[in-house]
């Protein structure tokens, strides 16, 4: 058995981590830190696992007793734990924030669609933001054959869960629900990972990424519209992606229709690609919390382990 660790285990992104190592067949945990709710059951505060462990948060932890750390703290807090902590040359570390997306540090940026063969050989990995998975998969066929011609125009929309689980003005459900916003119009920090990965893959790409994105009234999921201009015609456009997501594990292309539903508790991603005129639009979806943050984090931590991509990750879509 693997043992993990877990720094920052009270957020949304922590409790799903939990959920998926408690029902992990090679993993034990082996402590869930959190200074606020030291002691507390861990069902106390993720109250979708109780009867699911007997686990307790604890305030302390001994890096020297796991094999792999999985670090959920709000961005920011990750530089600074290492600042105020050795870090053993063996621990692998899996970050879930965005402190080393940039791939400072050794650290490999997790998105395994485009860097599964680092992601095997790497014990650092920084795990992809949640729009930035998203928006990446919807374009990584285009970039990796160096067919982005033109800006890319991109909204999307994300359940509230995306906000984290403190309460704050646009979060709370008398304002959410049955309400629909913009923020962080073409400046999100998500676009910083995306430019980087499109640039890696096709160099020439100059043109500019424009994101709006918005605050949606359900829980959980991304659904990203893209469109950009291009030469394909929807055949050529249909088999570019398949070609490209044939030994994806999670990633699937559609040729029909696609909705949030189809992807929400899973790990999966799906994309749908059409043209209309001389505009490639792609549509994709991913459940934020799995795909877009901790399933992509288990996935991630299969590959660097050498097991089955899919270990632990076979869940059903909350489709109806």
């Amino acid at each position: 058995m693997v043992k993990v660790g877990i720094i920052g285990g009270a957020g949304y992104t922590a409790g799903e981590l939990i959920r998926l190592l408690i029902n992990h067949p090679a993993v034990e945990i082996a402590f869930i830190h959190s200074t606020s709710n030291a002691g507390n059951a861990v069902s106390d505060i993720h109250g979708g696992l109780i009867g699911e462990t007997d686990l307790r948060f604890s305030d302390s932890y001994d890096l020297s007793a796991v094999d792999l750390l999985f670090l959920c703290s709000a961005h920011g807090q990750s530089r600074k734990f290492w600042e105020e902590n050795p870090l053993p040359a063996t621990l692998k570390v899996i970050d879930l924030a965005q402190d080393f997306r940039d791939e400072s540090c050794g650290y490999v940026y997790g998105l395994p669609e485009v860097n599964r063969k680092r992601i095997a050989q790497t014990v650092r990995l920084a795990n992809p933001g949640c729009f930035a998975t998203a928006i990446q998969l919807a374009l990584l066929p285009l970039a990796a054959n160096g067919l982005l011609k033109s800006e890319v125009h991109i909204t999307a929309i994300t359940g509230s869960t995306g906000a984290g689980v403190k309460p704050g003005a646009t979060t709370h459900f008398s304002w959410r629900n049955d309400n629909i916003s913009v923020y962080k119009a073409f400046e999100h920090q998500h676009l910083i990972e995306i430019r980087r990965t499109l640039k890696m893959l096709q160099p020439s790409f100059a043109d500019d990424v424009n994101f709006v994105p918005m605050r949606g009234d359900f829980a959980r999921g991304i659904f990203a519209s893209v469109y950009t201009e291009s030469d394909l015609t929807a055949e050529q456009a249909v088999e570019l992606y398949k070609n490209y997501y044939a030994d994806a594990a999670f990633t699937f292309v559609a040729e029909r229709e696609i909705d949030l539903k189809q992807v929400v508790n899973t790990n999966k991603a799906i994309v749908r690609v059409a043209k209309y005129g001389n505009k490639l639009h792609i549509v994709s979806v991913i459940d934020n919390l799995l795909k877009g943050a901790s399933g992509q984090a288990v996935q991630n931590m299969n590959i660097m382990l050498g097991l089955d991509e899919k270990l632990g990750l076979n869940l059903k879509p909350s489709a109806f």
